[in-house]
C-alpha cells in the first residue's frame, strides 16, 4: 500500500482551508458541497432543462437584438471572465488530483474508475464545482453574440450538452467521471489562457494545435468510459472474460457520457477539417497563383 494523505486533506486544499479559516469566512451551505437533488442549485431533471432553455432563448434572443446594433467591444469584461475559468480550472484541477491520488494510488486504475469507493465526498463536491463551472462557461456564448460573432451549431451544442453531461453523471454517480473532468480541466486552463491572452492582443501561434489538443482528449476519455462501460455490460451478462469485473455507476449515465463524448469527438474532428484544412487548401491555392 502507498502511502498518502487522506480524503480532502491533500497539501493545496489544505492550505485554501486555511486560508478560508484565517478570512473569518463562514463554511459554505451543506448543499453546495453535498449533492442533494432537489437542494443543491441546478440538482433535478427540470431545472436543468429549464436552465437549458433559458440559455437557448438567451442567445439565440440576443443575436436577434443585436442584428440591427453595433457591436460591443467588451475587453475587459471579457479577459476577466476567461482569466477566472483558466485560474479557476487550474485550481480545481489540482485539488481533484490530490484526491484522486487517494485511491489511484494505494489500490490501482481500475479501482479508480470503476469501484463505488472513488466516489468520495470530497471528489463529489469537486464535480459539483466543475458541474457549476459549466454554467458561468455558458457566458462564452452570450459575449459572442454581444460582440455580433456567429453562433456555430459546435459551440452552442457543446456548451449545453456539458452541463447536461456532468449533471448525468453526478446523478449516476459513475467513478469514471474523474479521468473526464481533469483532462477536460487541463484543456480549458490552457483555452481560456488562450482567449485571455488573445484579448489583450497577443499573437498566439498555437491555436490549431489547441484543437488538437481537444481532439485528443475525447480520444482517450472514448477508451476509458468505453472500456468501464463494456465492463459493465460483460458483467452484468455473464460474458466471462479474463479481465473484466463490474464498473459502477447507472448505465444511462454510462451510455449519456459515451453518446455525448463521441458525438464530441466527430463534431471536433469535422470543425478541425474545415478550419485548417481549407485554410491550408486556400494557401497553397495563392502561391501557385502568385508563381504563375
Amino acid at each position: 500500500m502507498v502511502d498518502i494523505w487522506k480524503s480532502g486533506e491533500g497539501p493545496v486544499i489544505t492550505a485554501i482551508k486555511s486560508m478560508w479559516s484565517a478570512a473569518n469566512l463562514p463554511s459554505p451551505p451543506k448543499e453546495l458541497v453535498e449533492w442533494i437533488p432537489g437542494k443543491s442549485p441546478i440538482s433535478t431533471y427540470k431545472e436543468v432543462i429549464i436552465a437549458l432553455t433559458t440559455y437557448l432563448v438567451v442567445i439565440f434572443g440576443g443575436r436577434e437584438l443585436m442584428r440591427n446594433r453595433e457591436p460591443f467591444k467588451l475587453k475587459a469584461l471579457f479577459r476577466l471572465h476567461n482569466a477566472f475559468l483558466s485560474l479557476g480550472s487550474l485550481i480545481l484541477l489540482i485539488v481533484l488530483l490530490e484526491e484522486v491520488a487517494t485511491f489511484y494510488l494505494p489500490r490501482g486504475f481500475y479501482y479508480s474508475i470503476c469501484h463505488p469507493g472513488a466516489f468520495t465526498p470530497t471528489a463529489i463536491t469537486y464535480y459539483m464545482i466543475n458541474y457549476y463551472f459549466k454554467y458561468v462557461e455558458l457566458i462564452d456564448t452570450v459575449f459572442l453574440f454581444l460582440k455580433k460573432k456567429p453562433l456555430a451549431f459546435l459551440h452552442v451544442f457543446h456548451h449545453s450538452a456539458t452541463a447536461l453531461l456532468c449533471f448525468t453523471q453526478l446523478e449516476g454517480e459513475t467513478s469514471v467521471q474523474w479521468v473526464v473532468i481533469g483532462i477536460n480541466l487541463l484543456v480549458h486552463v490552457i483555452m481560456y489562457y488562450y482567449y485571455w491572452a488573445t484579448a489583450g492582443g497577443a499573437k498566439i501561434w498555437w491555436k490549431k494545435y489547441l484543437t488538437t489538443m481537444q481532439i485528443t482528449q475525447f480520444v482517450i476519455d472514448i477508451f476509458i468510459i468505453y472500456y468501464a462501460t463494456t465492463n459493465h455490460f460483460f458483467y452484468k451478462y455473464k460474458i466471462n472474460l479474463p479481465w473484466v469485473r463490474d464498473c459502477t455507476g447507472s448505465e444511462s449515465a454510462a451510455l449519456m457520457g459515451c453518446g455525448l463524448i463521441t458525438s464530441y469527438l466527430f463534431l471536433f474532428i469535422a470543425f478541425y477539417k474545415a478550419t485548417y484544412k481549407k485554410k491550408s487548401a486556400r494557401a497553397n491555392t495563392n502561391g501557385v497563383k502568385k508563381t504563375n
